[in-house]
């Protein structure tokens, strides 16, 4: 049920398929990625604790602030055991669990009375073995803290899930720097073997944003998430309609993308997104941290945002509005310390509002790739603003750029296309005639003005 010994596609035969996107066409990019895999849940190392972590994720709702608090402080089986302990014994004296102290302090008898009682109904005739087995037939593997491929990012959440239940390749869960920092076995698969070669390698980037998107906003999607998957970051989303399915959709042409689901892996939702949703599992990965069979509740949503957001380095919320959902995964970012960015839509759109908001709160504007990478990057490894400098350089400079004071009023007295003397110009430009002159042979040195006799003009190409 564990990744660890999850038979995921390696090798050369791996690095031989190439991300298809679900229209057929051909891969804009060439990053190498496996196709569609079988991922044989093998026996975990301690089956005790993924059995009841994969338990608890049936159990407990996502973040329920006390399961984590009980498996946090006890382990998956203990707490387990007290739970049915409790639930055996029925209503009566409140008995908190044998938590250690500190932990105590933040939940009282009574509290842990009301959790062990939205627990219990859940318990009655409970054996998770029957969604484990859904899961291998789907060619799935189950992922707990401690495997090579768990992000290590879920951890600086308050309420991490108890585990993820993943179709597709586990390995673009974790960077090669991750891993090696993690319990990952040396020559296992990361992020950077199924992803093309470039500065985002072995980073992932949540990008999120509204259902009801406008044709702007995909278009921004589309190209965001081709443009940094080809150079090597995985894109995250949600596999919403709007701007989820459009980062999908963009990130497919040139490689993998994850997607995060609300409810259980075996149903691909919305049924609309089916096939792409579909995509994603054969040339990517579907994680969730409830099991097979499990609805996408409008509340898990919520939820499911802040496992977009810690599972990956940086945020960029493409297009929302004022109260939109896909905000949350902004707001979860910024609890945990993540980047995050908003891309700028039309001042009149209320499709945008929620990203000017954030801009407002301190998000970093986002217009383009480079700008996008600039959040996944170290500080200092990349310099959004010198493409663009470069280019502009390239271009004919403006009439006054790079002038100072005197020379911009000399150059700007001078006739756009007749020539003018001495004295005609000094006098337009408000200035001595000797400094006049002393400013002209300047700019005439920089080919910024053109003598003609005893006459000036502007360059032709100034004009």
């Amino acid at each position: 049920m564990s990744a660890r010994d999850t038979t995921a596609a390696s090798g050369p035969d791996a690095a031989s398929h190439r991300a298809t996107p679900i229209d057929g066409a051909a891969p804009r990019g060439g990053a190498p990625v496996p196709g569609p895999r079988q991922a044989r849940p093998a026996e975990p190392t301690d089956e005790s604790d993924s059995l009841a972590r994969a338990t608890w994720s049936r159990l407990a709702e996502p973040a329920d602030h006390a399961a984590a608090l009980l498996v946090a402080g006890l382990g998956a089986p203990e707490a387990l055991a007290w739970v049915r302990h409790m639930a055996e014994r029925g209503s009566g004296s409140p008995e908190p669990p044998p938590l250690p102290e500190p932990l105590l302090v933040s939940a009282t008898p009574r509290r842990w009375e009301v959790a062990v009682g939205r627990w219990a109904p859940r318990l009655a005739g409970l054996d998770i073995r029957r969604e484990l087995d859904v899961l291998e037939r789907l060619g799935g593997s189950l992922v707990v803290p401690g495997d090579p491929w768990w992000p290590p990012g879920l951890d600086d959440l308050e309420h991490p899930p108890f585990c993820l239940w993943l179709r597709g390749d586990p390995a673009l869960l974790v960077g090669r720097q991750e891993a090696d920092a993690g319990q990952g076995s040396p020559g296992l698969p990361a992020r950077e073997d199924r992803m093309a070669a470039g500065r985002g390698a072995g980073r992932a980037l949540a990008l999120v944003g509204a259902r009801d998107s406008t044709a702007y906003g995909e278009r921004m999607a589309i190209d965001l998430a081709r443009g940094l998957t080809e150079r090597g970051a995985l894109i995250a989303s949600g596999g919403a309609f709007g701007i989820d399915a459009a980062a999908h959709r963009g990130a497919l042409t040139a490689g993998p993308t994850l997607s995060v689901s609300a409810g259980g892996v075996d149903r691909l939702y919305p049924a609309g997104n089916a096939a792409l949703l579909q995509a994603v599992v054969d040339h990517g990965a579907l994680v969730a941290e409830v099991p097979p069979g499990s609805q996408p509740a409008r509340h898990r949503f919520l939820t499911r945002n802040r496992i977009i957001a810690a599972m990956t380095g940086a945020t960029v919320v493409v297009e929302a509005a004022w109260r939109s959902g896909a905000l949350s995964t902004a707001h979860h970012a910024m609890e945990i310390g993540r980047p995050v960015g908003a891309v700028p839509g039309p001042v009149t759109s209320m499709a945008s509002g929620g990203c000017h908001r954030l801009l407002r709160q301190g998000a970093t504007c986002v217009t383009d790739v480079e700008e996008a990478l600039e959040l996944l990057l170290p500080l200092g490894a990349a310099d959004a603003d010198a493409p663009k400098e470069a280019l502009s350089a390239a271009r004919r400079p403006g009439l006054l750029d790079g002038l100072d004071a005197i020379s911009a009023a000399v150059v700007d007295a001078l006739p756009a296309r007749a020539a003018a003397s001495i004295e005609s110009v000094a006098r337009a430009a408000g200035l001595s005639e000797r400094e006049t002159l002393a400013a002209l042979g300047a700019l005439e040195l920089a080919g910024r003005a053109q003598r003609d006799g005893a006459r000036w003009r502007r360059p032709a190409r100034s004009r």
